[in-house]
């Protein structure tokens, strides 16, 4: 799982600086943006658990990391942009490792199982929330292919197979491959749930 955050918080720094590229952010926005949408969902799981010390101060390689992955992508963005898809699938397994890291932090806690799954979903998508927040959009986690309903689906899998028994390790693969697996599909099949839209006029 360790090599897998590693690729996590790398693929989403990368998201981050490509957000803050687009919003023609310079050197140090780029860097502000990889930072917060690699480590941000994990800080706010951090305080909100009240976990201290918050996990990245007490592995600052995580933040060298993050922000030479930030500022790498600035010179290697048009490849990027050729390998979509490949950067589609890191950012899917990032959306995953995350959610399953925030289960086990907050099991480790003895936190209640509804506490557990925000938990994991908070440490899933909120480093994104932040990203879209700051380069000034709305969210693409509330527009788009199915994604908080993975991170969702993965943590009650992954809480389903511990209470039947299943060990850690295998709990943890399994809903890895099958949360992987959805959230592939939902990019291909382009799965979305339902909208909400109110007319500019209804009154």
């Amino acid at each position: 799982m360790f090599s897998i955050y590693l690729v996590a918080i790398t693929a989403e720094a990368m998201s981050g600086a490509l957000a803050a590229g687009r919003r023609n952010m310079d050197i140090f926005g780029v860097a502000v943006i990889a930072f917060v949408t690699a480590l941000g969902g994990g800080t706010i799981r951090d305080v909100t658990l009240g976990r201290f010390p918050i996990g990245w101060t007490q592995n600052p390689e995580y933040v060298y990391i993050v922000i030479s992955a930030g500022l790498l992508t600035t010179l290697i963005a048009p490849f990027v942009r050729r390998l979509k898809r490949l950067f589609l699938v890191l950012d899917a397994m990032g959306l995953v490792a995350f959610s399953l890291i925030g289960c086990s932090v907050a099991l480790s806690m003895n936190y209640a199982t509804v506490v557990v799954i925000m938990s994991g979903m908070i440490t899933g998508i909120c480093g994104g929330i932040l990203r879209d927040i700051l380069c000034g959009q709305v969210p693409v986690v509330f527009q788009r292919e199915l994604y908080a309903s993975v991170a969702l689906t993965v943590c009650i899998m992954f809480l389903s197979l511990k209470y039947l028994g299943v060990t850690t390790d295998i709990a943890n693969l399994v809903s890895f491959m099958a949360g992987l697996l959805l959230r592939l599909l939902a990019i291909w099949r382009s799965w979305r749930l339902p909208t909400f839209s109110i007319e500019s006029d209804w009154k």
